[in-house]
């Protein structure tokens, strides 16, 4: 299978410590930018109740859903905290001249 790298937007763009909604290909995700500057995605969706995780706090690697206050590691997709028990889909992200590309698989 080819690899599928998707331009996202300016690395500039998502502030540290930070996460934004990407949506492509009828599908949604989640990308964050942590305190130091290395960048992740996952789906973008909570696994407990398809709320929008960009719309949740980023803590540290944690990423905690706005609905009932589940967490998860944005860093591995696990879940840490109920009522998610369901661990976040990942995939991988790039950095290239000043750009975040998201491999979407197909």
């Amino acid at each position: 299978m080819a690899e599928n790298w998707v331009e996202v937007c300016a690395a500039n763009e998502i502030e540290q410590e930070d996460v934004i909604r990407f949506d492509h290909a009828d599908r949604t995700f989640a990308v964050y930018r942590s305190e130091d500057d290395r960048y992740f995605a996952t789906d973008g969706y909570c696994t407990h109740e398809r709320f929008h995780l960009a719309d949740g706090f980023v803590m540290g690697s944690t990423i905690e859903c706005p609905k009932h206050n589940g967490r998860f590691d944005y860093t591995t997709g696990k879940a840490k905290k109920a009522p998610v028990c369901v661990d976040l889909k990942t995939y991988p992200v790039k950095v290239e001249n000043g750009k975040v590309y998201l491999r979407a698989e197909a």
